[in-house]
């Protein structure tokens, strides 16, 4: 009797073939399509609903993942989400915004819904295995990067834990992407060429600032020059910037170059930096919060990622307290940002991550988030 896996489908073309090389493998393949955010059911700060659209994206997905079942002539189930959603990802989402940090709700989505409660649900349903879309590997328990590093996704499952990748599959994780759309075109799968989804899982293709503002109040204060104190525009609330930034600043009006550098959540105020040097960027050290490994725990050197698609830069990793692990990076890095993961490798491993708590410099605190 063939083994059973729930395919989790997001109407993408990455889920279609992963269920399509399945069910070619001879699995017995059903869909499971997890609806994580009501837009209609979620109201704003005012209590007016937060989407006009005629039809909501995720609804879109639905109507394209059930089309691809379909094809491929497997069952669809679909489950909501939209509480655990709610209160594990983005109630935590909103709180590291207020606190003048940039999170990744990514990671927390697949720590707690695609690989926790979806995984519940597929075992459920009667399913021995349960297989994802994600450009990752399994080796032995392992988790290891995708073959395309261009496309390699252990960044954003670097929270789970060993036994959350127990009786997973990645079906496309030696494929390259190029190699997923060509397959199914020649599957004629309806989802062959469909754009791949961009931004904050919730958000979609909305205009972010736009979204947030319908469950953070927008909060404007004064733009400062870090070097001479000076005013030099208005911001329209800290949550719709991150450390580093350059483009969409505000500051239109000034033909110089110039970057983000820091917060103060106390005062209110955004600082800027002119210029092409980048000198209030770069960091040497950094301190994390709710560090988590995927199998035994990990000290010593090896190599990190501060945000999806940065390089990977050598690191040592120390565990300084119960709660603070210690990063260390003799090579000085450019924009480590508070509120982000710091992803941990050896070669090809992915061993964990941790939250970016403080910034250091020379053994000083930098003061991208200040009071």
């Amino acid at each position: 009797m063939p083994k059973k896996v729930i395919v989790g489908m997001s109407g993408g073309v990455d889920s279609a073939v992963s269920a399509y090389l399945l069910k070619k493998e001879g699995y017995e393949v059903e869909g499971l399509f997890m609806r994580n955010w009501d837009a209609y059911a979620n109201n704003d700060i005012l209590g007016n609903p937060t989407l006009n659209e005629n039809i909501c994206p995720q609804e879109t997905d639905y109507n394209d993942a059930k089309k691809t079942c379909e094809i491929l002539g497997i069952p669809l189930h679909r489950v909501d989400f939209v509480k655990e959603y709610w209160d594990n990802v983005f109630s935590y989402f909103l709180e590291e915004l207020k606190k003048g940090r940039t999170p990744n709700p990514d990671v927390l989505c697949n720590k707690y819904i695609k690989f926790d409660v979806f995984k519940k649900e597929a075992e459920r349903l009667g399913a021995d295995y349960i297989a994802t879309g994600h450009y990752a590997r399994l080796e032995n328990g392992h988790l290891l990067r995708g073959v395309d590093r261009n496309k390699d996704q252990t960044y954003f499952l670097s929270q789970l834990k060993s036994e959350q990748l127990a009786n997973v599959l990645f079906p496309i994780g030696n494929l390259t992407k190029e190699s997923v759309r060509k397959i199914a075109e020649e599957a004629s799968i309806n989802v062959a060429r469909k754009k791949d989804s961009t931004g904050i899982c919730f958000i979609g293709e909305r205009h972010y600032q736009e979204f947030i503002k319908n469950y953070l109040k927008p909060n404007p204060g004064k733009i400062v020059n870090v070097k001479t104190n000076e005013v030099v525009g208005t911001h329209n609330g800290l949550m719709n910037y991150t450390i580093g930034q350059r483009k969409n600043v505000g500051l239109s009006g000034f033909a110089e170059k110039h970057y983000v550098c820091g917060k103060s959540v106390a005062k209110n105020i955004l600082y800027v930096a002119f210029g092409n040097d980048a000198e209030y960027l770069y960091s040497d050290a950094c301190l994390l919060e709710n560090v988590s490994f995927i199998n035994e725990k990990y000290e010593g050197k090896c190599t990190a990622k501060f945000r999806y698609r940065g390089e990977d830069y050598p690191v040592n990793l120390e565990q300084i307290s119960e709660s603070q692990w210690k990063v260390s990076y003799p090579e000085q890095v450019k924009a480590v940002t508070p509120g982000q993961f710091c992803v941990f490798y050896n070669n090809e491993e992915c061993l964990g991550s941790g939250v970016i708590q403080s910034v250091y410099k020379n053994g000083e605190k930098l003061w991208y988030l200040s009071d």
